[in-house]
């Protein structure tokens, strides 16, 4: 079979499982199966395939139908124009925590710490954005720990980065000028409406921490203060009605200089504040 007939066949089996954008999906696997990348796939589609990509492309769409994520079935997600390996272990990375980064980078750092890392792909973004800067990753997971340092590695950025296990800040110690993190935040009755893709194939404990979603921030914010350095930044990720409730608990805990950033689409997606530069304990 040449592979433009397997595409012409995969993209109503798609469409029929209710996959939204059906054609981009079967040209991303199809060129996934052929070994190319999809920037080259128009350049194969009149050559015959292999026995072996024929079924390697059948797998691929079965699993696709069953709404396993694109990201998943290829094993790498591309994020801040970095190639990630995503694993079942690991968020998904999404465009819209590219705004996260953004923000980060915006300002210069030298010392940085992600809660939370998943992939490293903000940790490992904003370290490629700051070519002085080195940073900590931390997460419950090591299954998550294990697919950050591989792409740490990937990056050639094990000379600035390092990883730790830890719930939050309770493993941390040192002081950092910037903070990120994109933590759970889905409420627990929000999890039934998420998209197939989401609820049956990510890591749950990387989506929701349960009841209204802001026991993360919570957490967060009771210990940043003491790992801030004066001046310091605490950048993170939010659902998008979250804005209000998460800058109060940045209030509360002492930072200054609050603000809600949009994403591309115009909904609310980061929350920054600052230490005050005058602050050296921070709040507890």
């Amino acid at each position: 079979m040449i592979a433009q007939d397997a595409l012409r066949r995969a993209v109503p089996l798609l469409r029929e499982a209710g996959i939204e954008d059906a054609a981009r999906d079967a040209r991303v696997l199809l060129a996934h199966a052929l070994g190319i990348g999809h920037d080259r796939l128009t350049l194969k589609l009149q050559d015959d395939m292999t026995p072996p990509q024929e079924a390697d492309y059948n797998a691929a769409l079965q699993s696709r139908i069953a709404r396993q994520p694109v990201a998943q079935i290829t094993g790498r997600r591309l994020f801040w124009g970095l190639s990630f390996r995503v694993t079942r272990d690991t968020l998904d990375p999404r465009p819209e925590t590219e705004t996260l980064v953004a923000e980060a980078l915006s300002e210069p750092f030298l010392k940085l710490l992600d809660l939370g890392t998943g992939t490293g792909c903000i940790l490992l973004s904003c370290l490629k954005g700051m070519p002085l800067a080195r940073g900590l990753g931390t997460d419950i997971s090591d299954a998550a720990l294990e697919v950050a340092m591989g792409n740490t590695r990937d990056l050639g950025l094990e000379a600035r980065a390092r990883f730790r296990k830890s719930d939050w800040l309770t493993s941390v110690t040192g002081a950092y000028d910037l903070i990120v993190s994109n933590p759970p935040y889905i409420a627990a009755d929000e999890m039934p409406t998420l998209a197939p893709e989401v609820r049956d194939w990510e890591p749950h404990l990387a989506l929701s921490p349960g009841g209204d979603g802001l026991d993360a921030y919570r957490a967060i914010t009771r210990g940043a203060g003491a790992r801030l350095m004066p001046g310091g930044r605490l950048l993170v990720e939010i659902g998008p009605t979250q804005g209000p409730a998460v800058s109060a608990l940045f209030a509360e805990a002492g930072l200054e200089q609050i603000r809600v950033l949009p994403d591309m689409d115009g909904r609310d997606r980061v929350v920054a504040g600052v230490k005050p530069a005058g602050d050296a304990c921070g709040a507890a």
